[in-house]
């Protein structure tokens, strides 16, 4: 039996479990839509499309803030040299953001929700987020206020952080004008994924690349600095290509056509940072799964967020475009090359350092990388040719969108057979998790990354 570095790791491994039971079934309610838009729709009486949709989107956003958390509870004691303010907050909290995740899957089956694309759950569930994550901040603040030190890394994610909390604010009033409603919504939504969670990815890529690249603190930092003069440079008036046609005034599209097409120079900046730090470290950390899923992160996250966002948020393009497939081709693709590889860099870089196991050598981990990676551009291409095609026949011919659903429905069965490789690769990666993710025992992984065999608690220390 080994002894943690810090106690409040293991709040932080909580939070990662709850972030991969959440992912599942996210994925679950994924299939349950992907079927219905092959035809195949028997479970319509227990969950409507508009409930599985309305899960899987909310899910997303739920077990990505999850794994936001959890990562701040394992970096920010380990930045600052400092136990955490109060682990029984930290717990209260966990068991509290559980609570909202149950209620409000259980709320979309009973239609007790708001009805606001990525906002839907109910109003009370809002003021206890709001409890929720007043609760996180001040527990991180107070953590950093304390530490023995302050750095670069830590206060930029604390930034993010309070940033993204700040901006959860706007969702939560509502207005009787549809526009009205919908510009402020996007203040949630837009500034969220492609501002301060901008924010918060760059800080965990900064100490995640510190620690397995070898580079000088102060180098990556720079480029830190970097990347948040990018993305606010972008992002805020990237807003505009959302504005496009709810009805406000014309010159969003000017506004959002010039700043949307700035917007992947943050995502491009974020892919140079981690090749560059990858390539230019001295020494060679023997973690290869997190620098995989690091590096990953940062490339994936300008195709999909970057480029893909580029090719069709200009209001040319955008005017065929947008509420189509299109639209999903490049959400998928973003969320995942951005922000789900982020957390699974810093699962895959945090257990071997919480439990002494050094499971990354483990023939799963590189399989699920791939695995998972494949299926994951497989949807983007099948996603990128129903959408073409809905474009087309909808927007172009004119047909009725119901008979284009029809249309489009043998895409979806490549569709499901993407999904289902990417499913396993995640699979695999939750397996390896389960297995040799608890964080009370120091064990190592035997040669030839079978099985684990015990080791003396100085001698994982070393390995970590």
């Amino acid at each position: 039996m080994g002894q943690l570095k810090y106690e409040s790791w293991k709040v932080a491994w909580a939070f990662f479990a709850t972030c991969m039971l959440l992912l599942v079934l996210q994925i679950l309610y994924g299939f349950i839509m992907g079927f219905a838009h092959m035809g195949f729709d028997g479970l319509h009486e227990w969950i409507p499309f508009n409930a599985a949709r309305a899960t899987h989107t909310n899910l997303l956003v739920v077990w990505l803030l999850a794994g936001f958390m959890g990562s701040a509870y394992y970096i920010i004691p380990d930045e600052t040299q400092n136990e955490l303010w109060s682990l029984k907050l930290a717990w209260v909290q966990w068991a509290s953001l559980v609570v909202v995740g149950v209620v409000a899957v259980i709320g979309f089956h009973l239609n007790w929700w708001e009805g606001r694309k990525f906002l839907e759950i109910p109003r009370p569930l809002d003021y206890l987020v709001v409890v929720n994550v007043l609760a996180f901040l001040l527990n991180i603040g107070m953590t950093i206020l304390k530490g023995k030190r302050y750095t670069t890394t830590a206060l930029t994610l604390m930034a993010g952080l309070l940033a993204a909390a700040l901006l959860y604010l706007p969702g939560m009033i509502t207005f009787d004008s549809q526009v009205i409603d919908s510009y402020f919504r996007w203040w949630v939504v837009h500034l969220w994924v492609e501002g301060v969670w901008e924010l918060i990815m760059g800080a965990i890529l900064s100490y995640l690349l510190i620690k397995l690249s070898g580079v000088d603190r102060e180098v990556i930092e720079k480029w830190l600095y970097i990347i948040v003069g990018l993305t606010f440079l972008s992002g805020i008036l990237g807003t505009g290509h959302h504005y496009y046609w709810i009805g406000t005034p014309e010159y969003w599209l000017m506004v959002g056509g010039i700043f949307s097409a700035l917007e992947p120079l943050a995502f491009l900046g974020m892919a140079l940072y981690t090749v560059a730090m990858a390539r230019r470290g001295g020494r060679r950390h023997e973690n290869k799964t997190a620098l995989n899923w690091s590096v990953g992160c940062g490339i994936m996250s300008f195709v999909g967020a970057g480029f893909l966002g580029f090719a069709h948020t200009l209001p040319q393009v955008n005017i065929w475009t947008h509420g189509t497939l299109v639209t999903a081709m490049h959400g998928h693709l973003a969320f995942w090359g951005a922000y789900a590889m982020l957390i699974f860099a810093m699962i895959a870089y945090a257990l071997p350092e919480m439990t002494g196991r050094t499971f990354y050598a483990h023939w799963a981990n590189e399989w699920a990388f791939w695995v998972s990676n494949i299926g994951m551009i497989a949807m983007t291409g099948a996603f990128a040719v129903a959408g073409i095609t809905q474009v087309y026949l909808e927007r172009r011919v004119g047909m009725d969108f119901l008979d284009v659903q029809d249309a489009v429905q043998i895409h979806f069965f490549g569709l499901v057979l993407a999904a289902a490789l990417f499913t396993i690769g995640i699979f695999m990666f939750i397996w390896v998790f389960a297995k040799y993710g608890h964080p009370l025992k120091m064990v190592v992984t035997a040669p030839g990354g079978s099985e684990p065999e015990p080791m003396p608690a100085a001698a994982a220390s070393a390995a970590g």
